[in-house]
């Protein structure tokens, strides 16, 4: 069982280079709220499995891309689980934790996603576009993303990549989840300017829409982030449901909301160290 200040292993690349976002800037400001509930220790991905054993969770957050590590990072996966340690989130999402694959699954099953194929024979299932999306379905952080015409497709969807239409979206827009309980919402109205962010008011429409894609994960505990675009006929389709490190964009808030925000992630967490 934890101790009344639980000690936690808080995982940060402070110095990954984000571009639109200071990655090191969000956690030194998170961590130094959530040391008012937890002793607290940061430490960088690469690190993290040599030092978990000595704390009651570890707390994965803006940790940068798996991709440039991910031989430790699959070490650190295999011994979390061998060991039973306490993993937040949780080890077991199924969206961008274990890779981009979700978005062709969903598609199938008929959720409102960007359609998606990943082999040549499938490409006649998608619309008609200018430009497509071909991107890894291990890629992160648009590592590996490219837009390429209709002509180049049949040599590249082999099975290893995902190819979406390039859509004409009005806008991106982020809902910010603790749990299953939403926070806030931001969008970006320049769809050139992804992280220039202004606050959201979502519609029930919007969250029922959000909602959808937190239940099909099943994480009882964590912070998620569902990505989305408002499409040309008005509705919103997702882009990319983070479920491993989603940086959370806290400059962009007020203080009642940041503060709202800090409050859920605690509760959050003493919840996952006693359940």
């Amino acid at each position: 069982m934890p101790s009344a200040r639980p000690r936690l292993l808080y995982v940060t690349d402070l110095a990954y280079p984000a571009r639109g976002r200071r990655y090191g800037d969000e956690d030194v400001r998170l961590t130094s709220r959530l040391r008012a509930d937890f002793d607290l220790a940061l430490c960088h991905p690469l690190d993290a499995a040599s030092l978990m054993a000595g704390f009651d969770a570890v707390v994965v957050r803006n940790s940068g891309p798996v991709l440039g590590y991910q031989d430790a990072y699959d070490a650190f996966r295999e011994r979390a689980l061998r060991d039973g340690a306490r993993v937040y989130n949780p080890l077991t999402g199924r969206a961008d934790m274990a890779g981009k694959q979700y978005l062709l699954d969903l598609w199938t099953q008929g959720y409102p996603v960007i359609p998606t194929v990943d082999r040549a024979e499938d490409l006649h299932r998608l619309p008609a576009a200018g430009r497509y999306v071909v991107k890894p379905k291990l890629g992160a952080d648009s590592l590996g993303l490219r837009t390429v015409a209709a002509d180049d497709l049949p040599a590249l969807a082999d099975g290893t990549v995902l190819v979406q239409p390039c859509v004409d979206f009005a806008y991106e827009v982020s809902f910010y989840f603790v749990d299953h309980d939403f926070q806030y919402a931001l969008y970006a109205p320049d769809p050139g300017r992804r992280w220039e962010l202004r606050p959201y008011e979502p519609t029930p429409a919007d969250l029922e829409f959000a909602h959808r894609f937190i239940e099909w994960n099943t994480l009882a505990h964590g912070i998620q982030r569902v990505d989305a675009c408002r499409a040309p006929g008005g509705g919103l389709l997702l882009v990319e449901l983070e479920d491993l490190n989603p940086y959370l964009s806290l400059d962009v808030l007020d203080d009642g909301a940041r503060d709202a925000f800090v409050a859920a992630t605690t509760r959050s967490l003493r919840r996952f160290l006693t359940g």
